[in-house]
């Protein structure tokens, strides 16, 4: 008798609590958005990296805000107010290893969010792929802004390299860079802004995401097989929530492996020494997530050009709506557009190493064929699109 009451007790808390998840107005929107969200049934662990995203960017802001409590924006100090987290606020050194760690980890999970949507043709939602792009570039902003707060060598190096390529633009640059500095070199004023903006930023980015998430909403999600879903899905909640929940227990024990063991792994050494106006480092380089944009930078001798060809080796990725000309969506069913996408993740790859060598030979040139290649991808994607077409066509026709 026990028991039969307690499970028709149970069963009406169950009816009342979804009865209130579906009839109040803001609990019904976020109902609809993400517990019963309709999703294709097919998507793999590929559609997993951007509730990752989500994990990382939650514990960014988290430990962010412990940090900024007892990080003090002062040139003569700040160095020292970094070194005393480490070592006097308690689990200091496990909040700031995670911090700098976690931005690795969601750069990694961004370039791989990225790749699956290229691969798999979600860029043809161009509304969702557009603001996904924003949330990109603004994610790069906020990194680079984070990476000068320790004010070590390579924080100070890297932010005077950085900021003086605002000196190319026309007529107003060297005005530009000097407002951006707030004086005639990086100093003070520039550190203040750098950290107010850095600590902004993250909010900036919340409010794309959720543009984002409505723009994916309202067209579905994509699938490995790239088709009409529409009568074939499942509620968001559990199906995909626990599978969610399994990725995040594996990727948080090997994150949380890297913070207490290796924390300082993807760290310069040079950046353990206060920053130095006088001295400058051997070799200047930003973290490993910057590497591939910056030896596009170096490739092009110009000044000019290399800020150029760094701008649009990120703002090229707003083009993937527009040159997509193959009948099928993606890379998937196409043999030479596989082809062509690895041989584009492999140049990215040689990018990347090349971002951490010096400048001088063969990395120079390596780096120059690497760029050349890296934008032919653009130019080779519609091109293999009219081809698939043609094969297709004449596949049906024989």
């Amino acid at each position: 008798m026990y028991f039969i009451n307690y499970r028709s007790s149970l069963i009406n808390s169950n009816l009342f609590i979804n009865s209130i998840r579906r009839d109040r107005s803001i609990l019904k929107t976020i109902n609809g958005g993400v517990w019963d969200l309709p999703s294709p049934k097919n998507i793999s662990y590929w559609w997993g990296f951007g509730s990752l995203l989500g994990l990382f960017l939650v514990i960014q802001i988290l430990t962010g805000l412990f940090l900024a409590m007892h990080y003090v924006s002062d040139l003569n100090v700040a160095f020292q107010s970094v070194d005393s987290i480490s070592r006097e606020v308690e689990f200091g050194w496990l909040i700031r290893s995670a911090h700098a760690n976690g931005a690795s980890a969601f750069f990694l999970f961004l370039y791989l969010h990225i790749g699956r949507g290229i691969y798999y043709g979600s860029y043809l939602y161009s509304h969702t792929w557009n603001t996904g792009v924003v949330i990109y570039i603004l994610s790069m902003a906020a990194a680079f802004l984070g990476y000068v707060l320790p004010w070590g060598q390579m924080s100070y190096w890297g932010a005077t390299v950085i900021t003086n390529f605002f000196s190319t633009v026309p007529y107003i640059g060297i005005d530009l860079v000097k407002w951006i500095w707030g004086g005639f070199a990086v100093g003070y004023p520039t550190l203040t802004r750098f950290f107010s903006l850095h600590y902004l930023l993250p909010f900036v980015i919340i409010a794309f995401i959720l543009i984002h998430l409505v723009f994916l909403h309202d067209t579905g999600s994509n699938n490995p097989l790239g088709l009409n879903s529409s009568g074939d899905k499942v509620p968001f909640h559990p199906y995909f929530t626990i599978k969610d929940l399994f990725g995040y227990s594996i990727v948080l024990f090997l994150f949380f492996l890297t913070v207490i063991f290796i924390p300082d792994y993807f760290g310069d050494p040079e950046n353990f020494i206060e920053a130095n106006p006088l001295v400058t480092p051997i070799h200047i380089q930003p973290e490993w997530y910057f590497l591939p944009a910056y030896a596009i930078l170096r490739a092009i001798p110009n000044k000019l050009g290399g800020v150029i060809a760094l701008l649009m080796s990120i703002l090229v990725l707003f083009l993937f709506p527009l040159i997509s000309s193959s009948c099928n969506r993606g890379y998937f069913y196409s043999t030479l557009h596989q082809i062509l996408f690895w041989f584009w993740v492999f140049d990215i790859l040689v990018l990347l190493w090349i971002g951490a060598r010096p400048v001088e030979e063969p990395y120079v040139t390596i780096g120059g064929i690497s760029t050349v290649l890296y934008f032919s991808f653009f130019l080779l994607t519609p091109i293999l699109g009219w081809v698939n077409n043609i094969l297709n066509k004449n596949n049906i026709n024989g």
